[in-house]
């Protein structure tokens, strides 16, 4: 696995780190990084600092909606590029 506390290595643990205050990881994953932060003080220390700017993110755009017609567009698009997967065809060469 990895080389740091909990088994993972800190590029590892930055890497993962929005995953992680998304709660967006599988609970072994959530549970090998809280392990590295609870003995690694420089990751710890980055962890803040990226909690901190999610912060600052939410607070200041967190009220922002999309405009009706740009989510009606997106909405149209994954639609197109649903059904273009689901009919495309392999064609060997």
């Amino acid at each position: 696995m990895g080389f740091g506390p909990g088994g993972i290595n800190c590029d590892d643990v930055i890497k993962d780190v929005f995953l992680y205050l998304d709660d967006e990881s599988d609970a072994a994953m959530r549970n090998r990084i809280r392990d590295h932060l609870d003995d690694c003080g420089p990751c710890l220390r980055q962890f803040g600092i990226e909690q901190d700017v999610k912060s600052l993110i939410a607070r200041c755009c967190g009220a922002d909606v999309a405009p009706s017609g740009l989510r009606n567009r997106i909405r149209v698009r994954i639609t197109e590029i649903s059904v273009e997967i689901a009919h495309s065809e392999y064609l060997p060469e």
